[in-house]
């Protein structure tokens, strides 16, 4: 744990208790995003579903990625990740992504998707506002992160015809913005 960067935090006037708490669970809703990601990339079929399908897979990845860049911060903060995984499952921050009713309706897949990616944005924002000049590393990793999911939201909101958001599927690269946390 690094002592001096928790003492620097609390210092500078944040709750750290707080930040902590919604780092684990974002870091929760992250984890399990990826986990129902996967069931609903699996079930993007047909004409329809195969566009969405490398959309899916690339926020899903990334995902993974913000959940494997959150972990060392909580850690360095003096936080941990609870040991039982449905504990941990059920401090989401955000509510299961879980495949529809009809999991052959690739418009209510895209929905499911699209409110999982703005209720990451609430959550990165909310960190953002907490740590905004006063813990420049953990805000550096939640702007980060909100970037990316502001781009998944865009990229599902436009196949829901939301209308356009000048933001394009990335070819080939993962988290551009979290990659410098993950090395």
């Amino acid at each position: 744990m690094a002592k001096v960067a928790r003492e620097m935090v609390e210092k500078a006037g944040v709750d750290v208790e707080k930040l902590l708490e919604l780092l684990v669970k974002n870091a929760s809703a992250e984890l399990t995003t990826y986990y129902y990601y996967t069931i609903l990339r699996f079930n993007l079929i047909g004409l329809e579903g195969e566009g969405v399908k490398e959309i899916a897979e690339t926020a899903r990845i990334e995902d993974r990625n913000h959940f494997e860049a959150l972990v060392p911060r909580i850690y360095e903060l003096d936080g941990k990740l609870p040991e039982n995984m449905v504990e941990f499952h059920d401090i989401s921050a955000c509510k299961p992504a879980r495949l529809p009713e009809n999991p052959r309706d690739v418009m209510a897949i895209l929905t499911v998707l699209v409110n999982a990616e703005r209720c990451a944005v609430r959550g990165y924002t909310e960190i953002c506002n907490l740590t905004a000049g006063k813990d420049h590393r953990t805000y550096d990793l939640s702007l980060a992160i909100l970037n990316e999911e502001i781009e998944h939201e865009s990229w599902f909101s436009e196949f829901l015809g939301e209308g356009p958001s000048g933001h394009f599927l990335r070819r080939g690269e993962t988290s551009p913005f979290v990659s410098k946390f993950l090395r």
